[in-house]
């Protein structure tokens, strides 16, 4: 992998790592890596590896073959409770939201505050603080923070992902096409949104078909074919058309 001197270091690499299901192999000894600070793009068709590699990356899966290294020390991330404990998170496409619940309880969700003592109790005002708090640190507005999250538009349900995400403090963000199930205004929101946490500090790896939103949001790319990396690069430079020849081209 190439990097100039100037390059800030990698936060999150993967080391030549290999993932079978029975006879398919998704991944065939692919090695990438994440720099500090950046938003990276992961392109190309379905079914070529990239989901099976973010699942990996956040302890979902573990690999057949290769390590993931976390500041540059090999890290064996032991399911996705683990990989969030050391600042790694995910959002899929579905967003796994609870759409019969408010705000503020798919924020905390399996993650809520309670009092200590023999009897546990909600803490819901410092719960419904907090939340307001990472909803304007995502720099969305929402109608209610009572409100069934199911009630809510695409971009502004995608928000509240992410919310929860910024909750539990993640500096790697993990987006699975964030941006697939949304139109182009609620489209802009979660641009937006990736925009301010990377403008924070968060690093950020994205899956995204929307070339124009690559070049809107991400400073390298990666096109994955057939498990392995096919072409890098940083989007200096291109155009979404540029992009879209390059993943064609990679098809070859």
């Amino acid at each position: 992998m190439n990097r100039g001197h100037s390059d800030p270091p990698p936060i999150l690499q993967a080391d030549g790592i290999v993932k079978q299901f029975g006879k398919i192999v998704a991944l065939n000894g692919l090695s990438m890596e994440l720099r500090s600070g950046e938003v990276l793009g992961l392109l190309g068709d379905n079914g070529v590896g990239k989901s099976t590699l973010l699942k990996i990356l956040t302890g979902y899966m573990q690999p057949d073959a290769g390590s993931v290294r976390l500041d540059g020390e090999v890290v064996r991330l032991r399911d996705v409770q683990h990989a969030r404990s050391l600042g790694i998170d995910i959002i899929y496409q579905d967003l796994a939201l609870v759409d019969q619940l408010s705000v503020v309880e798919n924020i905390f969700l399996n993650r809520e505050s309670t009092t200590s003592g023999p009897i546990r109790m909600l803490r819901r005002q410092a719960m419904r603080r907090e939340a307001q708090d990472l909803i304007e640190r995502v720099g969305v507005k929402l109608p209610s923070l009572e409100q069934p999250v199911g009630t809510l538009s695409g971009g502004q349900r995608a928000a509240v992902a992410i919310a929860r995400v910024v909750q539990t403090n993640a500096r790697v963000l993990l987006l699975d096409e964030p941006l697939a199930a949304v139109g182009v205004r609620e489209a802009k929101i979660v641009v937006d949104v990736v925009r301010k946490l990377h403008a924070q500090g968060v690093s950020v790896i994205v899956i995204l078909h929307n070339y124009g939103h690559v070049i809107d949001l991400c400073q390298r790319f990666y096109i994955v074919r057939d498990g392995q990396i096919a072409e890098e690069g940083s989007v200096e430079g291109h155009t979404s058309e540029s992009l879209i020849a390059a993943v064609l081209a990679a098809r070859l």
